[in-house]
């Protein structure tokens, strides 16, 4: 036991010392720690809760999704490794006016997702924001507007951009390993099922019908609409290039340097599947044709798993004194003869054509979110102003293909010439439900 005057002295001095050190810690710990809300945990968010559990100092403190079910499946996953005290909310309106969030995430349908990022962002949260930024070009303009009035950090969930391997390719490219890059070619791959005929049916229980439609105008719940078909539905989704070629596109364009093209085309199909509901093409070949005789192409094959250099996806660079062909796990460098002269491959591996995504990469990508919050790293690996010209690429290319023709670009705003076009630069919203900021 110490009594009175040995605590004022001697080794109680020193004990109290230690006290008052490790208590000064903890609260300090406590200031520096980031409370994260995850909303939209049925598929993408999943990597998002894994990604932020495995930073610094963070902790996850709110799952926010519409559908009940969902919400306390991944909230009991999520505690049985060890994360006690998560809450759940069904409406992440709930959790702006709150000061226990400081930042949020989203993984939500597309149509979603400028809507909840300004709204963050007018709250004081800063926001990593999954691709595509949103479900038309003009919803990438209002993030940037409200990004600059706000100083919120806004990273946008391209991931590859924060690949060690990626950058060091990059690094490469602009010593002159391959000279003069000319000519991207990009893919995806996968063997998508058939989606079925749905029905109008009432929306079950668990799901917030209302809520889930959010700005969108009000429409019939269909029984084969929910948790992932919406994707292939002009009501909510963006197509294929929205959902993968974004990845690509924009590794290519950020290898090359490039912005808006000159012009734009896009020849499209649905050649699977005929009898069901599924609005949209299920293979589409895309080029953007730059200044310099440079060129961005993207083949999507929805339907069709054939792969290209062994990969569901990548980016073929093609050069004046050699190639590369780059994925999220590693490239390989090649002569001019098509001969292998270089490998390198990732330490850790990322999916690559999955619905969940997850991978080290995700990790690598939190972490630099996180950081440049803390003032620990000075640049965003892939910030809003970035997110915005990949995502308008993959926009252009629908609106080409849904207005079957060739678009002129103004490479300075991205925009197209032509009212038609025009028309599907934005979108109309359920009244007091827009997108602006």
């Amino acid at each position: 036991m110490i009594d009175r005057r040995t605590m004022l002295t001697g080794a109680g001095a020193a004990l109290g010392v230690a006290i008052s050190a490790r208590s000064y810690a903890q609260i300090r710990g406590a200031n520096d720690r980031l409370r994260v809300a995850v909303v939209g945990v049925n598929g993408r968010g999943q990597a998002h809760l894994s990604a932020f559990s495995k930073q610094p100092n963070v902790s996850i403190t709110h799952l926010v999704d519409v559908d009940s079910d969902v919400l306390a499946k991944r909230a009991a996953a999520f505690a049985a490794k060890g994360n006690s005290g998560v809450k759940t909310e069904g409406d992440y309106r709930r959790l702006l006016d709150r000061k226990g969030v400081d930042v949020i995430t989203v993984a939500t349908p597309d149509h979603w997702h400028a809507k909840l990022a300004i709204d963050a962002m007018d709250a004081g949260r800063h926001c990593y924001l999954e691709k595509p930024i949103g479900i038309a070009p003009a919803e990438g303009e209002a993030l940037i507007a409200m990004q600059k009035r706000t100083g919120r950090t806004l990273q946008v969930g391209n991931q590859q951009r924060s690949s060690p391997e990626t950058q060091q390719l990059g690094a490469l490219i602009r010593a002159g390993e391959l000279g003069d890059v000319y000519e991207a070619q990009t893919w995806y791959a996968n063997n998508r099922a058939s989606i079925g005929k749905g029905n109008v049916v009432p929306p079950p229980a668990n799901l917030n019908w209302d809520l889930w439609q959010g700005p969108r105008p009000r429409g019939d719940y269909r029984s084969n609409l929910v948790h992932y078909n919406w994707h292939w539905f002009w009501r909510y989704g963006t197509g294929e290039i929205c959902n993968n070629a974004m990845h690509e596109l924009d590794v290519a364009r950020w290898l090359m340097g490039l912005t808006y093209p000159k012009t734009v085309t896009a020849r499209g199909a649905k050649h699977f599947h005929k009898g069901d509901d599924w609005e949209m093409y299920d293979s589409l070949a895309l080029d953007l044709i730059y200044d310099g005789d440079r060129a961005i192409r993207w083949n999507g094959q929805s339907c069709n798993a054939q792969q290209t250099y062994g990969r569901g996806r990548g980016v073929l660079l093609l050069g004046t004194k050699g190639s590369a062909v780059v994925d999220r796990n590693g490239f390989e460098l090649f002569d001019l003869a098509g001969k292998p002269v270089r490998e390198v491959k990732a330490a850790a591996t990322s999916e690559t054509t999955g619905t969940v995504g997850e991978g080290v990469l995700d990790v690598y990508h939190a972490r630099n979110f996180v950081d440049v919050i803390r003032g620990n790293a000075s640049a965003l690996a892939s910030p809003i102003a970035e997110g915005h010209i990949s995502t308008t690429l993959c926009h252009l290319g629908n609106i080409a293909y849904r207005t079957n023709s060739e678009l002129t670009i103004d490479t300075a705003t991205g925009k197209p010439a032509g009212a038609e076009a025009m028309k599907l630069w934005a979108v109309d919203y359920q009244p007091g439900w827009e997108v602006k900021a």
